[in-house]
């Protein structure tokens, strides 16, 4: 039996206690001095937060979670979840606050880094917000934009804590290492401060200009490489290299998928509860963020051709096979 196993207590349910996320009177001072008539994106803002109120949950485990199926699910996130596991039982039944340190994830595409990410957020049942920073058109998404700038809008971060329920969000930052934006602007200057536990408590978003307080935040960043991400950023986190699951492991959750697609949808009890030996060999070298549709195309496959077992031949001839890997420094 694995160690996490042996020590890992059951699951138990999160409790909250209330956390003040920004300072109304802030608000409030900022919505008196606004133009009458002027500025309605920024006033609907301040309006938006003093209905809603400064409190936010504040969630945690009320004791040490069970790790055991994400451990199972996710062989090469070992290392990761030994580290998260320790932190969280530092505050387990206690009074302190949930506290992990921000994470980044390293490792080629496919293995799993965005997933885990979301299935951590599942796990800690503290909702999730999500940048992509391969997608990113504005250098503000993080930090958010001056009110003065036409379509000006609040950042993500202000966004999950005074829209969100939570005041200890889980924020993804998806593909840090591509982070481009405006030449003229930093699109991870922000989180110079915001990986600070001691400056995050009073961030200021450019377009609310109200400090809110970000200290709670669970931060995981996920990249290829890690050589394009600047020092201040790699200094602030703790850095795992992610490694391909082995053979045996991708076995297990090709098999594992399969059985979980099958029993949640009703369709899926035309199919044999496990799929055959030559199906999960050939799956093992799909790569992990390609099964799930692979296994999908192969049950569509299998129905037309009027089958209830899924063959070699119904498997997407073009999956995406597993890299071997080598990280570059």
């Amino acid at each position: 039996m694995s160690s996490h196993a042996i020590t890992c207590m059951p699951a138990r349910i999160p409790i909250a206690q209330m956390r003040s996320v920004y300072q109304v009177q802030d608000v409030e001072r900022k919505l008196a001095k606004l133009p009458p008539q002027e500025h309605e994106p920024l006033r609907s803002t301040y309006q938006r937060m003093l209905e809603k109120g400064p409190d936010r949950f504040q969630v945690k485990p009320s004791g040490l979670l069970s790790l055991d199926k994400l451990y199972d699910e996710l062989p090469n996130f070992h290392e990761v979840l030994d580290d998260i596991r320790r932190q969280i039982a530092l505050c387990a039944d206690s009074g302190d606050a949930l506290e992990i340190t921000p994470l980044l994830l390293l490792g080629p595409p496919g293995v799993g880094k965005t997933h885990f990410a979301r299935q951590l957020a599942q796990l800690l049942n503290t909702g999730m917000g999500f940048v992509s920073m391969s997608s990113l058109t504005a250098g503000w998404v993080l930090s958010g934009a001056s009110s003065q700038w036409k379509g000006a809008r609040p950042g993500k971060v202000f966004e999950a804590l005074v829209d969100g329920d939570y005041a200890n969000p889980v924020m993804v930052i998806d593909e840090i290492d591509k982070a481009g934006g405006e030449a003229t602007y930093d699109p991870l200057g922000s989180l110079y401060s915001l990986l600070e536990h001691d400056t995050a408590g009073s961030f200021v978003d450019e377009f609310a200009e109200v400090a809110v307080d970000a200290s709670q935040v669970i931060w995981v960043a996920t990249a290829n490489e890690a050589r394009s991400i600047p020092e201040p950023i790699l200094n602030r986190v703790n850095v795992y290299e992610v490694q391909a699951p082995d053979f045996e492991a991708a076995r297990r959750i090709a098999r594992r998928l399969y059985e979980g697609i099958r029993s949640q949808h009703d369709w899926g009890k035309r199919f044999d509860e496990a799929p055959s030996e030559p199906v999960l060999e050939r799956m093992a070298e799909v790569a992990p963020r390609e099964m799930r549709r692979a296994w999908m195309t192969a049950f569509g496959n299998a129905k037309l051709a009027g089958r209830g077992t899924v063959l070699c031949e119904d498997l997407p001839a073009s999956s995406a096979k597993r890299q071997p890997i080598g990280f570059m420094h």
